[in-house]
Order: C-alpha cells, then sequence, then structure tokens
C-alpha cells in the first residue's frame, strides 16, 4: 500500500562586475512592512554555500548509489557508516563522510533544465506570478542581514562564484542585493586600484562628491549614491584583495578548476568575515544523456571536480575556529543540489541517463548532524519509497529554500508588502496544499 500511494504521489508531482552590485538604491526598501507568521526557526548557521550542480547528477551514481550491472568497477562502491558510496569516484567526500548528511528523497516537479535552476534558486514555480519578479534567495538573504552589517564590512551580502547564465538575479528587490558575481583568479579581484594611483582616484572621487554636494543632477547622484559609495569601499582594502587571492598550492588541492578556485574563494569570505552571507557556486556537467562512464568525460569530470572541491572546502571550514568554540563549518550551511535526477537502471542507446524526478541532495555544516541519510528510494531508485521526515512526503525546492531560511534564523513565513504586483511577495510560498517547511530532522 505504501509503494501505491509514494508512486502516486510521484506521478503527481511530475505531471505539474564590483559596479553591478551597487545600482538602484533604495534606502527604505528594507524597511518595507512584512507579515510574519509562526514559523520553525533553527537559527543555528551564519553563512549559506550554495552549491547549483547544474545539468543534474545521475542520484543512482553518486549520493543514492545503486550498484548493478551499469556500475563501473573504479567507482569502487563501499558502504561508510550504513551508507553506500562511490569511494572510487569521489574519494575526497568519503573520507568527509562524517561531515555531511544526504537528502534522499527530493522529487522536482518538472523536468526542464532552466526552469528547475530557476526555481532552486528563488524556492517557487517560475512560471507563476510572483515567480516572474522573485528575488534569487541569496538576495533575500542579502537584504535580511543589512542592518547586521559592521561599517568594517563593505562586501556585498550576495555573491556568485562562476554563476554564469544560470545565475537569478534580485528580482524587485532593489540593485544593491543583487548577487556580486565574480569569475575567482588567483590574482583575485580586478579594478580595485585605479591605474592613475589611489591620490588620483581620491582627487576625482573628491570632485564628484562635491558635485553632488552642490546638487546638480541630484536625480543622477542619488540614483548612483550605492554604486560610488560601495565601489569606494571596496577599492585599497587589503583584507578585500586578500580575499579574492588564492596560492598555486591551494588551485592545486582543489583541484585546478574554475569548480575548486571557487572554492577557495568561498573559504575566504566565510573566514574574512566582510559582509558576504550567501555564496552561490554552479559546477555544470551533469547532463550525461550519452557517454556517461566516458573516461575524463560524462560524469567522471564534474563528479572529481566536485570531489576536490567539496571535499577540501568542507575539510578547511572544519578546522578554522569560528565564535564560541566552533568552527567556519559549524557557522557556515552547505547545500549541493541538482535540478532533478536521471533515469535509472540500464543505460539508453546512447549510453547515458536522461532526465528523472527523484534526486538525492548533500547538506553539510551550519548545525547538519553529519553522517545520516534521511530517506529512502526503491531499491532501484525510480521511487520515494520512505521520505524520512516530518511532512512524509517529498522534499521540493521550497522546503530547501526554507531550510536555508531557518537555519539563518529569517523566518521564512515572511510575506513582505512592497511587490509591484500589490499582491504580497512571500519568501516561500505554499505548494499546492503543502506548506513548505524546514528539514529539521537534518540538524
Amino acid at each position: 500500500m505504501d509503494r501505491i500511494i509514494n508512486r502516486r504521489i510521484f506521478f503527481e508531482l511530475t505531471g505539474a562586475g564590483v559596479a553591478g552590485y551597487f545600482l538602484s538604491p533604495l534606502d527604505l526598501f528594507a524597511q518595507s512592512g512584512s507579515y510574519q507568521s509562526q514559523a520553525a526557526i533553527l537559527n543555528t548557521a551564519k553563512n549559506v554555500i550554495f552549491i547549483l550542480l547544474a545539468g543534474a547528477p545521475s542520484h543512482i551514481d553518486t549520493f543514492d548509489l545503486k550498484v548493478g550491472p551499469w556500475t563501473p568497477q573504479d567507482f569502487g562502491p563501499t558502504t561508510i557508516n550504513g551508507v553506500d558510496f562511490p569511494e572510487g569516484l569521489m574519494p575526497s567526500l568519503a573520507s568527509q563522510a562524517s561531515l555531511f548528511s544526504i537528502m534522499r528523497s527530493c522529487l522536482s516537479s518538472a523536468l526542464v533544465h532552466s526552469l528547475l535552476q530557476t526555481w532552486n534558486q528563488i524556492g517557487r514555480n517560475p512560471a507563476s506570478a510572483t515567480g516572474k519578479i522573485a528575488p534569487n534567495i541569496g538576495s533575500v538573504v542579502a537584504l535580511e542581514f543589512e542592518p547586521k552589517r559592521l561599517a568594517s564590512q563593505k562586501l556585498p551580502g550576495f555573491v556568485s562564484l562562476s554563476g554564469g547564465g544560470t545565475l537569478v538575479r534580485n528580482g524587485y528587490f532593489p540593485g544593491r542585493y543583487a548577487p556580486f558575481d565574480v569569475v575567482p583568479a588567483a590574482g583575485g579581484l580586478p579594478n580595485l586600484a585605479h591605474s592613475d594611483n589611489e591620490a588620483t582616484f581620491n582627487d576625482r572621487y573628491g570632485i564628484l562628491q562635491a558635485l553632488n554636494a552642490a546638487g546638480l543632477r541630484r536625480s543622477d547622484f542619488e540614483e548612483m549614491a550605492d554604486f560610488y559609495a560601495g565601489a569606494r569601499g571596496m577599492m585599497y582594502d587589503p583584507a578585500i584583495t586578500a580575499a579574492f587571492r588564492f596560492t598555486a598550492q591551494d588551485q592545486a588541492k582543489y583541484g585546478n578548476s574554475p569548480f575548486g578556485n571557487a572554492c577557495i574563494v568561498a573559504r575566504n569570505l566565510v573566514t574574512a568575515e566582510l559582509g558576504t552571507r550567501y555564496i552561490m557556486i554552479t559546477l555544470g556537467g551533469w547532463d550525461n544523456h550519452q557517454n556517461i562512464y566516458q573516461q575524463n568525460a560524462g560524469i567522471y569530470r564534474p563528479a572529481r571536480q566536485l570531489d576536490a572541491g567539496l571535499g577540501n572546502l568542507l575539510a578547511d571550514l572544519a578546522t578554522i575556529p569560528g565564535a564560541s568554540g566552533k568552527t567556519k563549518l559549524d557557522e557556515t550551511l552547505i547545500i549541493a543540489k541538482g535540478e532533478f535526477g536521471r533515469t535509472v537502471g540500464n543505460l539508453t542507446n546512447q549510453n547515458g541517463r536522461d532526465h528523472y524526478s527523484v534526486h538525492s541532495t548533500l547538506f553539510a555544516g551550519g548545525g547538519v548532524r553529519g553522517g545520516q541519510v534521511i530517506g529512502s528510494t526503491t531499491a532501484d531508485g525510480r521511487f520515494v519509497e520512505n521520505p524520512g521526515w516530518s511532512q512524509d512526503r517529498p522534499v521540493g525546492p521550497e522546503d530547501v529554500a526554507a531550510t536555508i531560511y531557518s537555519a539563518l534564523g529569517i523566518n521564512y513565513t515572511t510575506v513582505r508588502r512592497d511587490d509591484p504586483l500589490g499582491r504580497g511577495f512571500e519568501y516561500v510560498p505554499s505548494t499546492g496544499n503543502w506548506p513548505a517547511y524546514p528539514i529539521q530532522e537534518l540538524f
């Protein structure tokens, strides 16, 4: 009977740069009226690193390993603390298994890459009315933490590292809450110093401020106020310069890849505490419709990048001291999630796996109890067999969003009254008859 119910649920759901950050200031925006009802607020984390595994990893080859005749020998399937895991494919993560947990009962309501990539970033259906104006979850986090910013914290609240074309920006929120999108490089951020030296820049900046004070073209100056002040604050600051730089040794350790570089900078930003609370990293390459087990390509390439980058990020943050006897990993919620999973069992006639709704999500840090698996799928990975959490249903992107907000101490039931549609903007909307809820069993 349970199997029938779960299959029915499955089919019901599957049928359903420096300058850019500081533009469009609205000082009163963060003070707009909102309504908050009772919610389960965990308040276990200070920061979030959200890793979008763009292209959708095969769950039965990664975080919900199902060994069969298709499984390559070099995957090295093993059982770690009762969890089946491809140790040969991802040895670094295997060695860090006590630091993360896996949610195996995730389900997507569509199978379109762009739709679900956006859905996971805004915590709602992009095709809905509010989905068209919705900001990235990171923009909401930046807005919520803005009043807590210290004078020394000059970096944006939301930083994207290698976000690329998948990145959702600030929606209807002001530009100051947009992602500061950076492509990490060993030399750090460009344009933090003026080519004609700091004294010349200060002179020119002083003239601009004087014109502003005189009231010339006042509306233009007001529109650009945050751009000037914010960009100026980031220039000639050794702490900011250092946060975006890394050594050749670190680069090699983290895998010599753009993803690994992003993980290094994420570590630096969390450690530096310069105002950034939400970091997004994108790792593509998982859309393995063909030749999924081709050596040095297919699933191997992104899996090994993920392993080196995320594995070392977890290890490093777990050794860096935080506040009150905690580590930086204790203070930082890390989530690695694709948009959906991939077909199970034998491969297609192109030696690949196609799109599929059931998938898994990795959670670590920020109060998460490591070494556990929540929820389960059937023996072949085809259906959610046991949701494994209080809501007794599959986990959707809205629940992941509610978990992020709750871990940060943000009321995920907030309804803002400043949206351009005039209908009230929910931080996390309900999905049908199911209200979104944080996955408390992780913590």
